[in-house]
């Protein structure tokens, strides 16, 4: 039975490993959503981090494109395109402006594997295009034959998304409901956002739960088949899953560099899908096992190689293809670590006594490029409080705790929802914020975003004396926040 819970000593690998990698995640500063370890079909270990649980639809940014690559591999399946064939033959009647002749003979087999015109694209958030089709074709630098160098073409892979849904005529998600995930019993309240121009967001932009992402991996470490059931040729999949280019840019041999098939990873032992924060699956099919996690962790550049690196040396290289005896104490320890995970906060003391120095205080900021005018802080005691600013669109509240999450609303107005780019009118993104005082002067708030969108903000106030402060705001978010990022001085009313 998919997804039967069971003991980590049943699939061959100890408990105590299986917390040492969950104590290892922590004390390593990471923002863990969730994760999941699954063997022969059955979940040896599910974690998940509060306020998240195993029904959120988290967005998976960067792992949409395995998804997008496997519905082109369904379309030339139907012998609807050939990967042989030129992109740019299936947009030319809806390009205002004709593109560079690279771009014009590059094969949609050359964008499976990211071996692309392009030589840097256009950031279609801030693009002059009205819609990602005119951002790709006109507004790219494609000043290379394609099929040579590897060069990481994300809009490429929306565009591969938007052929999906110019050939089938349905949304990329309704087409591999279809096909794919109608079999294998999930994806049940999944959904793919939409990009500015009404396509599909397909190279980020699919939410979907951890399990929904588990039967994925299954159904491609099965070569296509579902519970014995071909749903998919096998032949694209094992091209897909092979490190058919090599990706590796540094020359340093990590865990993400061993070679890129068809929008999918190769990962030492095995190929994986990789997103933007840590939302990633990683498929080693000699020990039949499947792992995911989703995480924010945007701006920690050595996230990944800690997650996968120490996953593959704590747990998957130490399983054993029998089962070991059952461990019932060593079982119980694990799963009442699990039941206390809880969303990373920030550290350091819950008050200082300058905090009195503070209270309530109005501080009037000098002139920035943030658009902040002026603040207060007001504390709580220890249990949190309330940093209350006026800046460019107007006058604000974020309430927050000390060491701990306080789950709110973000109180800026208008952020994307459903579609990428798009003001949204009455709409706020939830977010969870702490704060701690870091030195006797010095309180540092994170914000993070925990919604259809995710982002990290740190708000660092460095008092020089009760009077005078600098502010230190930094933010990686990838099109919020913008108000949010820099330095400025501020003085006591």
């Amino acid at each position: 039975m998919l997804f039967e819970k069971v003991t980590p000593e049943s699939c061959g690998i100890e408990s105590e490993r299986v917390l040492d990698y969950l104590e290892f995640l922590e004390d390593s500063g990471l923002s863990t959503h969730s994760l999941l370890i699954m063997k022969d079909d059955k979940i040896l270990t599910e974690a998940y981090w509060k306020p998240f649980d195993k029904d959120f639809c988290h967005r998976m940014y960067s792992q949409t494109k395995s998804y997008t690559a496997i519905a082109v591999g369904l379309l030339a399946e139907e012998g609807k395109i050939s990967l042989d064939d030129k992109i740019y033959d299936y947009f030319k009647d809806e390009i205002e402006t004709e593109p560079s002749e690279y771009m014009k003979q590059q094969t949609i087999r050359e964008m499976l594997t990211m071996t692309t015109s392009t030589t840097k694209w256009d950031y279609w958030f801030s693009s002059k295009a009205k819609d990602r089709v005119q951002n790709y074709f006109v507004y790219n630098e494609a000043k290379k034959p394609a099929g040579t160098s590897w060069y990481y073409d994300s809009a490429g892979s929306q565009i591969l998304g938007t052929l999906v849904e110019r050939v089938s005529k349905k949304s990329l998600f309704d087409y591999l409901y279809e096909k794919v995930f109608c079999h294998l019993g999930t994806f049940k309240n999944a959904e793919i956002l939409k990009a500015r121009g009404g396509d599909s967001w397909a190279d980020s932009a699919l939410l979907c739960t951890p399990r929904d992402m588990a039967s994925f991996a299954r159904f491609l470490m099965h070569g296509g088949t579902v519970d014995g059931k071909r749903i998919m040729n096998e032949a694209f999949i094992k091209e897909a899953i092979s490190p058919l280019r090599d990706c590796n840019e540094t020359g340093f041999e990590h865990m993400t560099a061993q070679g890129y098939g068809y929008q999918i990873w190769c990962i030492k032992d095995g190929f994986g899908f990789l997103g933007m924060g840590n939302q990633d699956t990683y498929v080693i099919p000699e020990k039949q096992l499947i792992f995911t996690i989703t995480s924010d962790n945007q701006g920690f550049a050595a996230s990944r190689q800690l997650i996968l690196q120490g996953y593959r040396h704590i747990i998957a290289k130490h399983m054993k293809d029998a089962p070991l005896p059952e461990n019932p104490e060593a079982y119980k320890k694990l799963c009442d670590y699990i039941a206390g995970l809880k969303l990373a906060s920030v550290s350091g003391k819950k008050s200082v006594p300058f905090a009195k120095e503070v209270q309530d205080k109005e501080f009037i900021a000098e002139e920035n490029a943030l658009g902040f005018e002026k603040f207060s802080l007001h504390f709580d005691g220890e249990k949190g409080g309330e940093l209350r600013y006026t800046n460019k669109t107007g006058a604000k509240v974020l309430p927050f705790s000390m060491c701990e999450n306080c789950f709110t609303s973000f109180p800026e107005e208008g952020y994307s929802d459903g579609t990428g780019g798009e003001y949204t009118k009455g709409f706020f993104y939830k977010c969870a914020s702490a704060a701690a005082w870091r030195e006797e002067k010095k309180l540092q708030l994170r914000v993070r975003i925990i919604d259809r969108y995710f982002g990290n903000l740190c708000i660092i106030l460095s008092f020089k004396n009760p009077d005078l402060v600098v502010v230190t705001a930094s933010k990686t978010a990838e099109d919020f926040l913008h108000g949010y990022q820099g330095e400025f001085v501020a003085h006591a009313k």
